[in-house]
């Protein structure tokens, strides 16, 4: 049996008529950059995320890198964030001539941790005296909802009021997801999204979202988007090219009203997994924590004693997709050296960079290929019981 990662072609064949509808309409109207199918998609995104304003931008990275300089970050800011993530957040934080501080994410959610926020602001670790880490320079935290579950955001705002910073919410990976019943994306100063193509929510293309429930921050990122203009040929601020083509968001909107159900078809594949898996003492599974309403972007196990890499070669040779999500943590990649981090600077990131693996968990599995994956864990590690 040949179970892929991701299989986007099951998907398209499920909503074909729609895609090639929508499709259709905006090559009829010709309207391809900013048409009425964007600013469709900005309403319905602002609803379904409960924040009065959404702004379609080029991708996720863009979502990120315009809500930096919305907030006013910039030369010799600093912005705290995780290392245990995609590389887009720190990119972006760097392209705004910022400079990121890493700290260290819990073990059991992956995500930042509020206690190593607190400590770093509190000039208790090492970030300040081997970093020159400057704290009257600290502007922002950006939460990483990684995997699909969102950060503890609770701790983090109120640090966030106490300090006097902005959050931005990378919710990448996390459309959908909700903390205490707010929507990923409602809770921070900005909220960012993807629509990278392998996202629950994925255009066929680039593209992303930010969320704001601000109308004044709202308006200056519309025209950031636009080279800084409001009106033709008439720049307030020197902006970017970062608009969502007219075609990405008619194939958005074409799959939004499933977003729900294909998050609870992951979530009924991560329980499946979960409750075979239980017992291997070998990984451990997925952490959902119980005031989070996890969406499964990645369905991702630790993998212990170094056999990780093993078990996705064996994987691999039983025809099942896996993928390492993140190998090297950011603060240990070749273009942060200057910053100054060690190894072991960041132990349980570098940590979960040695043992996460990441199984097919995409809606349309069904659930004869779960059960053929589990069981190729379980002959897997019966093999080194029984060799060892």
């Amino acid at each position: 049996m040949e179970v892929p990662l991701l299989d986007l072609k099951r998907r398209y064949d499920l909503i074909k008529g729609e895609i090639d509808k929508a499709i259709e309409n905006v090559l009829n109207s010709q309207h391809f950059i900013l048409g009425e199918e964007v600013r469709q998609l900005e309403s319905e995104i602002s609803d379904y995320c409960n924040t009065e304003y959404a702004i379609a931008v080029a991708s996720g990275t863009d979502a990120l890198l315009l809500s930096l300089r919305n907030l006013g970050v910039g030369i010799g800011d600093f912005v705290i964030t995780t290392p245990f993530t995609f590389f887009s957040t720190a990119g972006a934080i760097h392209n705004v001539g910022a400079t990121p501080i890493f700290v260290d994410i819990k073990p059991d959610t992956f995500n930042i941790d509020p206690e190593k926020i607190k400590e770093l602001l509190e000039g208790k670790t090492f970030h300040i005296a081997r970093l020159r880490v400057n704290l009257s320079k600290v502007k922002a935290i950006i939460p990483i909802h990684l995997y699909g579950q969102m950060a503890d955001m609770d701790s983090i705002v109120e640090i966030a009021k106490e300090y006097n910073l902005n959050v931005i919410e990378d919710a990448c990976q996390a459309i959908g997801a909700e903390y205490k019943d707010k929507k990923a994306g409602s809770i921070g100063a900005l909220g960012c999204f993807s629509f990278f193509p392998t996202k629950n929510l994925g255009a066929y293309g680039d593209g992303g979202i930010i969320t704001t429930a601000r109308e004044e921050l709202a308006v200056e990122l519309k025209k950031m988007r636009i080279h800084g203009s409001e009106k033709d040929y008439h720049h307030l601020s020197v902006g970017y090219n970062s608009r969502l083509d007219t075609l990405q968001a008619a194939i958005l909107l074409a799959q939004l009203p499933y977003l729900d159900d294909w998050n609870k078809k992951r979530k009924e594949n991560a329980a499946l997994y979960s409750d075979i898996l239980k017992d291997i003492d070998e990984i451990d599974c997925p952490y959902a924590a119980g005031e989070c309403t996890h969406i499964f972007h990645q369905y991702t196990i630790r993998v212990k004693n170094n056999k990780r890499e093993e078990l996705m070669n064996f994987l691999s040779e039983k025809g099942i997709g896996s993928k390492i999500y993140y190998p090297l943590p950011l603060h240990l990649q070749e273009c942060f050296i200057s910053l100054g981090y060690k190894k072991g600077d960041l132990p349980l990131s570098e940590e979960a960079a040695d043992e996460v693996l990441s199984l097919p968990i995409f809606p349309e599995l069904t659930e004869e290929e779960i059960e053929y994956v589990c069981d190729s864990i379980k002959t897997f590690f019966g093999n080194k019981i029984a060799n060892s």
